[in-house]
């Protein structure tokens, strides 16, 4: 059974999925099982990857790591998410980019809830996988 927002990576090919809303069936591509990837929240290697966010004037801003985490061509953060209030906003990033998203949610005004205290954050290494805060 899938839960709505957990990510899913395909062994074979790397394909990766993000579900949308929990469904009874199970995730197959490449006709293996998809796995499920955990989100690590706890940071012991050099590479920093627990993101940090930063609320701003203009919304959230989301750092990848206390120290800024390696954006090269073998090794890179795919991708930023932010959770507020149910709205979910992700950037996607490539090797060279900085390791950091700003997310502008101050002129929103369509009652979502991203004025409250419900935020989290998740990127994607491309190496050593999911992480959340």
């Amino acid at each position: 059974m899938t839960k709505k927002n957990e990510i899913y990576k395909c062994p074979m090919c790397g394909n990766i999925v993000s579900v949308l809303h929990t469904g009874a069936g199970a995730l197959v591509c490449c006709g293996q099982p998809m796995e499920l990837l955990t989100e690590n929240s706890v940071d012991a290697s050099k590479e920093k990857h627990v993101p940090v966010i930063e609320k701003t004037p203009n919304g959230y801003k989301v750092t990848v790591g206390s120290v800024a985490h390696p954006m090269d061509e073998k090794h890179w953060i795919e991708w930023i998410e932010l959770t507020v209030g149910g709205v979910v906003c992700r950037k996607d990033l490539k090797p060279g980019d900085k390791p950091e998203a700003e997310f502008c949610m101050s002129s929103c005004g369509s009652g979502c809830g991203c004025k409250t205290a419900d935020v989290s954050a998740r990127v994607y290494c491309n190496l050593h996988g999911c992480w959340k805060a």
